[in-house]
């Protein structure tokens, strides 16, 4: 007979989680473009639910600062300026540089599962899998953030990944920029393994500033 094991168990995630979800991946992958208004009843149908999750979600993401709601017009995929993307980009780069020297004094254990999801990235980007590439990699940013064991920092972090989550997966749209920020993981990797807190701390604000070369014909 089988034993019921939690590591077995199907997590049941509320409708309207699932919906911003899927609402929040549309806008990160593009295909729902800055600007663009965002069809309550079109998206309803595409994802087989009724409005009511799909307004639940619209709220979210208008919290989270990615979608914006706007007279006559209704809710629209909030269209960043560059100074905005700089302005964040600036913020993190702070924010990561700071987590990237206190992660280095983390529990062997803690730095061994960032190091193997490392691996399980390189293995998307070998296959050119870009959306699971992606998704890895904000994974590995979060976990690096709270290895700083500080809230104040992750919910900091948190606010504006989301905010810039779309434009950063538009920079490694050429294979020679995901090319350099898959090099600058590898290096990040290189300091964690070696608990080298200043040389991770560095490297982790310039993989962060490298972004804005990457995104800013998008902005533009």
């Amino acid at each position: 007979m089988l034993s019921q094991d939690s590591s077995n168990l199907i997590e049941r995630v509320p409708l309207h989680e699932e919906v911003t979800n899927r609402l929040r991946d549309m806008i990160v992958s593009l295909r729902l473009r800055p600007g663009e208004r965002i069809q309550e009843l079109e998206v309803a149908q595409l994802l087989g639910v009724s409005r009511t999750p799909v307004r639940e979600a619209i709220k979210v993401l208008t919290a989270e600062g990615l979608v914006e709601l706007l007279p006559l017009r209704g809710a629209i995929v909030k269209a960043f300026s560059a100074k905005d993307a700089r302005d964040m980009l600036d913020v993190i780069a702070l924010v990561e540089s700071y987590a990237g020297e206190r992660a280095c004094q983390a529990s062997q254990e803690k730095i061994d599962e960032i190091l193997a999801l490392h691996q399980q990235m390189q293995v998307f980007f070998e296959a050119q899998q870009r959306p699971e590439y992606f998704a890895l990699n904000q994974r590995i940013h979060d976990a690096l953030i709270a290895l700083a064991d500080n809230e104040t920092l992750s919910m900091t972090h948190a606010t504006l990944s989301k905010r810039m989550r779309s434009l950063r997966y538009s920079g490694n749209a050429t294979p020679e920029n995901w090319r350099a920020a898959m090099a600058e993981h590898a290096q990040m990797m290189v300091a964690l393994a070696a608990r080298d807190g200043q040389a991770l701390s560095r490297i982790m604000g310039e993989h962060i500033r490298n972004t804005w070369p990457r995104i800013k014909d998008v902005v533009n």
